[in-house]
């Protein structure tokens, strides 16, 4: 919540009063930190997030020991919404990527507020399919499109999140978020100092250049964002 009162979290922001004040007796603002597991895959959740800053990362892991990103979530955003609903099991792991604050409820309290408003309920539904559309639209992206394209359009959702240009993440990081070796992601990210769109330290990037990143990215950014305000009526 902002000081005002207000929810800074978009989803919550398209709530009514009455809506609103269905939860607000339920909702404590926590801080999630940098790594922390707000979700495990396969495992029962306890409460539902509202983030009103940061990014948290959904990724789902593959046989061989690895994982991938499905979808980075933040303050346009709800994490364990749809799980809550359905029979309250994580489908993938959620880890806080960037720190922040959230609106943390129990998925009691969840799921009692759900069965009182329809329009509640309906925007969790809602943004349910905001969610598959994200892993959708990842999954197609990371099959058909070259590295430095997938790279710039995760950066452009990173920063989207962050609210900066300036975002802390590891080479081994960006590889497991988008699918590759890391040595992929050296050359690209050298590439695209090289041509004065990011620069790039150990553990940090820096957007220098927007417009060039958002050249760069391919359409899958701008699709994702679409989906978002024809279904949440939220435009970023």
């Amino acid at each position: 919540m902002t000081a005002s009162g207000h929810p800074s979290n978009q989803l919550l922001q398209t709530l009514d009063a009455a809506d609103l004040d269905l939860l607000r007796p339920h909702l404590a603002t926590v801080e999630i930190v940098r790594e922390s597991v707000l979700g495990e895959a396969g495992a029962a959740l306890r409460h539902v997030y509202f983030p009103h800053g940061g990014a948290v990362s959904i990724t789902v892991g593959l046989s061989e020991g690895q994982m991938i990103e499905v979808a980075m979530l933040g303050h346009d955003s709800v994490i364990g919404g749809g799980a809550a609903l359905a029979d309250g099991v994580a489908p993938a792991d959620a880890t806080v990527l960037f720190p922040g604050t959230a609106s943390m409820l129990e998925i009691a309290a969840f799921r009692a507020v759900a069965a009182a408003s329809a329009p509640f309920r309906n925007l969790m539904i809602r943004y349910e399919q905001v969610l598959f559309a994200h892993a959708q639209q990842s999954l197609l992206c990371n099959t058909l499109h070259p590295v430095e394209a997938r790279l710039a359009r995760w950066l452009l959702r990173a920063r989207d999140l962050s609210d900066s240009e300036i975002l802390p993440l590891t080479q081994e990081t960006l590889a497991q978020m988008i699918g590759v070796r890391r040595n992929a992601i050296s050359l690209v990210a050298h590439a695209l100092q090289r041509a004065g769109i990011i620069q790039y330290t150990r553990g940090q990037i820096v957007i220098v250049d927007l417009p060039a990143l958002q050249t760069t990215s391919c359409d899958c950014y701008a699709a994702v964002k679409a989906h978002h305000a024809a279904l949440i009526g939220i435009r970023q």
